[in-house]
């Protein structure tokens, strides 16, 4: 075989291995972007909690809702607490994905915390959520609202149900509170179920 077929011949055999890596190197680099997605929602809900803590306090010092950014569509309406945890967390009004995309958010059509029937309050598994999994039954949850009233829940405990199949009636007896994310909390990708954490109004903690 001449120099030139020789040459050729080799040429033809990089150009199909080049393109036998192409997968891979798609795979590869499909892989980093989810990575850098997954590494920037936490980020991001991370540093809008403190834009909201600071929108939260004005909301108590002057009584008025306060945005926690100038084109923010929701308010903060209140500061959710883990007390054995050491975590806490600013509520937003409503469940819309914008707002989820930043905090926990109160569900529309469901009372305020510790008003008669079952307050709900969702967020994603992996940002303020995440901790669920930690909550054990009569563990302590503190909902500081955003008209100063602190109310005290005590956890009574978690179930798993589909997003359309939860049971849940706003307008039940007693004061309840349910904390809501999707399930597994190991997962990456969206699923029908979600966890629900299940607690009652402490009467004996005081006001």
């Amino acid at each position: 075989m001449s120099g030139h077929a020789q040459q050729g011949a080799a040429s033809r055999r990089s150009g199909r291995k080049g393109f036998a890596a192409l997968p891979a190197l798609l795979l590869v680099a499909a892989g980093l972007v989810l990575l850098a997605q997954a590494a920037w929602i936490p980020a991001k809900a991370a540093l809008a909690q403190v834009l909201l803590e600071r929108a939260f306090t004005r909301t108590l010092a002057e009584g008025v809702p306060a945005r926690p950014w100038p084109w923010a569509d929701t308010v903060p309406v209140a500061r959710i607490g883990f007390p054995r945890l050491g975590e806490r967390y600013v509520v937003l009004a409503g469940s819309s994905g914008q707002a989820l995309a930043f905090g926990p958010g109160h569900v529309e059509g469901t009372p305020e915390a510790g008003e008669p029937g079952i307050a709900v309050y969702a967020a994603h598994r992996d940002t303020q959520f995440r901790s669920l999994g930690r909550l054990a039954v009569g563990d302590a949850i503190t909902v500081e609202r955003r008209d100063r009233v602190t109310v005290r829940f005590r956890v009574t405990g978690r179930r798993v149900a589909r997003w359309d199949a939860s049971g849940l009636d706003p307008q039940a007896p007693g004061r309840h509170l349910v904390l809501a994310t999707c399930w597994p909390l190991d997962a990456v990708t969206p699923g029908p179920e979600r966890l629900l954490v299940e607690a009652v109004l402490d009467e004996t903690a005081e006001p």
